[in-house]
């Protein structure tokens, strides 16, 4: 067996880590899109194909599909998008959203990309002083290039936290 060349080692690590970098951006911009609800934005991270779903760690780890939020194309994401901006009445808040440790699998056949990282949103009341935790998890996705875009095909945002404050149905 011959071993790859230092040089074809050298391409490997970074084609690695142009890859997670560019994840780690769109997780940026992606959070900056919830955060200061641009949710059309939000929704145009997706493929047409693309599946949205937030689920307990509870239904994840029993492979059940019931969660809070459950998308089976960019249509769905589309209208979920336009309800919560047009319909939905709560109490006003600022949302931020903290991504983290990411690990990035290696790209399939099909150009599919796995990852996997951490995330926490903060919400704030506008009428409290303090900031509380709305959900901790981790985001389970699959990539996929779009005209040389890289767009969500899949992301399971499965949460940790035994309820979800007001069971408000919020993108994460």
């Amino acid at each position: 067996m011959t071993r790859p060349s230092p040089a074809a080692v050298a391409d490997i690590r970074l084609e690695t880590l142009l890859l997670q970098h560019e994840i780690t951006t769109f997780n940026n911009v992606y959070a900056a899109a919830l955060d200061d609800q641009r949710l059309m934005d939000w929704a145009e991270m997706f493929t047409d194909d693309g599946f949205y779903v937030i689920l307990s760690r509870e239904n994840f780890d029993r492979d059940l599909p019931v969660g809070l939020i459950y998308c089976e194309n960019k249509g769905m994401i589309r209208d979920r998008a336009f309800a919560l901006k047009e319909t939905a009445m709560f109490a006003p808040r600022y949302l931020r959203h903290m991504v983290s440790n990411l690990t990035v699998g290696e790209e399939a056949a099909d150009g599919t990309i796995s990852a996997r990282a951490n995330y926490v949103v903060f919400q704030v009341l506008y009428d409290r002083p303090d900031a509380t935790i709305h959900q901790v998890g981790t985001y389970h996705d699959k990539f996929r290039r779009v005209n040389g875009t890289l767009k969500l095909a899949e992301r399971r945002c499965v949460y940790d936290n035994l309820l979800v404050a007001n069971a408000l149905c919020l993108p994460v």
